[in-house]
């Protein structure tokens, strides 16, 4: 088997895979009674299951691809996600155990999901249940609701009416507390609450033992409106440059799969080629996904988004909290958010809406996950888009070998902005011969006097070292020896 992308692609080994099955067989449909699961361990198989008594849960529970279920594992008791419905299984009858319930009412991971993980586990070769748990926020791995919520307090009829100046003697939290919530009538976090002093907490907890506070849980129902809110151009839009011009429109013209390599130098203007491709993509009422490959470029890209895009955009990274990825998840899964912008894990996450998928420094070694399932996110990307049948752009400003090479296989077009807008200079860039140079506490007198006349014009100086710790190598200034 081969793939016109990726080349050659890894065939399965029935010996290794021995329960691999992923699709539900049409001949089965739904009525078959055997429950294919993924489930988070290293082993290379998926795990055959009895259907669960769906009238002990009601039609809702009903088995699908794509939903959660709980089952047992040995002693314990895991949660997995169904592949697939069957009636057929190598798992003698008798060993065959019985699924515990289903979680979910709908699929978590729609079909283009669980195919793009089941290509995955094929091509990378690793353990299917833990490729699925890659693709799902922590708290849904942890069997958490698909709806995130927050704790929060109200006020009882009783708390309304204590006097909180004499609360406040004895109990001054206690008191504090109170005059939160009661500014709060709809229910204060933790966040709100957290002002009265270090230990809310426990003063919180104290006046729900009173009945004065009542404790419960909120829906998030959206991102936060800093999340969402257009915020206002401080400058208009600049013009396209006529390189700018000319890839905006190729990109736009693409009608299905097609792939792109924008190469442009730094500075050349390759984001606002991002942003007019996304503006036409929302106004056809179409998702689009942006990766990027650190987490330090989501909040300047983020900003600039925001002054320009009118929709909710859905932010997903490794420093965020797991209710905040997972209200992000879910905005972007229920179409909410009409962009999303995320390192590479955010590869797996559901578009219903697809319309187009950016890689923004696709060279970047941060694309490729480098521990437990290993993969590399641009690739992912590039078979998503060629899956969902539609455009991806890869930006680089110093492309990589493999799609140099795919450029010259005509799997990808090349756009070049080979120029800054405004025919603005590239920073001049000097290099010093330290064997000529002799250097006084690791500075050339060169480096020095330009530091002195940057300063002396109240400039600002940046230095990178390339490493931390100890010097790497010792260098002699006389005769120019490593």
């Amino acid at each position: 088997m081969s793939n016109a992308i990726f080349g050659p692609v890894p065939t399965r080994y029935p010996q290794i895979y021995p329960q691999i099955l992923w699709k539900t067989p049409e001949a089965d449909s739904m009525a078959g009674h055997i429950l294919r699961v993924g489930l988070a361990t290293p082993l290379l198989r998926l795990f055959d299951y009895h259907c669960p008594d769906p009238q002990e849960h009601g039609p809702e529970y009903a088995p699908d691809r794509g939903k959660r279920i709980i089952v047992p594992f040995g002693k314990q008791t895991r949660i997995g996600v169904i592949t697939a419905i069957t009636d057929t299984t190598a798992v003698p009858e008798a060993k065959l155990r019985k699924a515990i319930r289903i979680i979910d009412t709908e699929p978590l991971l729609d079909a283009t999901i669980m195919d793009l993980l089941e290509w995955a586990t094929d091509y990378y070769r690793y353990a299917p249940g833990e490729v699925i748990a890659a693709a799902l926020p922590g708290l849904l791995r942890k069997g958490g609701a698909l709806d995130a919520t927050e704790t929060i307090w109200r006020m009882t009829e009783a708390g309304l009416n204590i006097d909180t100046a004499t609360l406040a003697k004895r109990a001054p939290v206690q008191a504090r507390i109170i005059e939160q919530a009661r500014e709060t009538p709809d229910g204060a976090g933790e966040a709100t609450l957290s002002v009265a002093g270090k230990t809310w907490r426990a003063a919180a907890a104290k006046l729900v033992e009173k009945n004065l506070l009542e404790r419960s849980q909120r829906r998030i129902d959206s991102l936060g409106a800093s999340d969402h809110t257009r915020v206002q151009p401080t400058s208009t839009p600049p013009t396209p440059t006529d390189d700018q011009h000319t890839a905006i429109n190729t990109i736009k013209a693409a009608t299905g799969f097609s792939a792109f390599l924008l190469e442009g130098v730094t500075g050349s203007g390759k984001t606002e080629v991002y942003l007019r491709c996304i503006e036409s993509q929302l106004e056809n009422d179409r998702q689009s996904l942006l990766l990027v490959p650190e987490i330090g470029l989501t909040p300047q890209l983020v900003d600039r988004f925001r002054q320009r895009l009118d929709t909710k955009i859905a932010v997903l990274h490794s420093g965020l909290s797991d209710t905040e990825r997972l209200t992000a998840w879910r905005a972007a899964r229920d179409s909410s958010a009409g962009v999303v912008i995320g390192t590479r894990s955010a590869i797996f996450t559901p578009l219903p809406d697809p319309g187009l998928i950016i890689i923004d420094e696709e060279h970047d070694a941060s694309l490729k996950q480098q521990d437990g399932f290993r993969y590399s996110a641009r690739d992912l990307a590039v078979w998503r888009a060629r899956q969902l049948n539609i455009p991806i752009v890869l930006g680089s400003a110093t492309p990589s070998f493999e799609s140099l090479e795919n450029v010259n296989a005509e799997r990808y077009t090349r756009l070049s902005l080979p120029n800054r807008p405004g025919n603005a200079r590239q920073p001049e860039v000097k290099l010093i011969d330290l064997r000529n140079q002799p250097c006084k506490d690791g500075l050339t007198d060169p480096l020095r006097k330009a530091i002195a006349r940057h300063l002396a014009d109240d400039g600002q100086v940046l230095l990178y070292l390339n490493r931390r710790g100890f010097a790497p190598g010792m260098l002699c200034t006389s005769c120019g020896q490593l």
